[in-house]
């Protein structure tokens, strides 16, 4: 099962990056045809998700929609140590993987879909993205 990792930098405190482009280049890297993608994000305070990045509105929306959901700011107990009790919340609820299908050696996404990392606690450098292919035996 070829694993891959590949870091970004984010420049904001909170943030929506699109990396469908990167997250491509692994899956034709690795030659695989036909499985199954699974990406993972090892942090406590970003996530990632799918979602459409044709219209920049789309991040600004989501993250205000968890900003009314989960303000940054709310008397939170952990805020006592560092400040992020929020960043936390909002990965936790937003989650740290997700897993797309393989087929034919491209992934299977509708015609708006991305694959968006969720910046909830930056900026941050080397913020890392862990990539695993696993094929379908089956269908090679």
């Amino acid at each position: 099962m070829p694993f891959y990792e590949f870091t970004i930098c984010t420049n904001k405190s909170e943030e929506l990056i699109d990396i469908t482009r990167e997250v491509e280049e692994i899956v034709a890297q690795s030659k695989i045809k036909n499985g199954i993608v699974h990406i993972f994000i090892p942090h406590a305070t970003a996530g990632i998700i799918l979602n459409e990045s044709a219209d920049p509105n789309i991040k600004t929306d989501f993250l205000n929609a968890l900003e009314k959901a989960i303000p940054k700011r709310a008397n939170y107990l952990h805020d006592h140590i560092d400040r992020n009790a929020a960043a936390h919340i909002r990965s936790a609820i937003v989650g740290s993987s997700l897993t797309i299908p393989l087929r034919n050696g491209e992934m299977v996404l509708g015609t708006w879909q991305s694959i968006m990392f969720c910046e909830f606690d930056g900026p941050r450098r080397n913020r890392r993205v862990i990539v695993q292919i696993i094929e379908d035996l089956k269908q090679t």
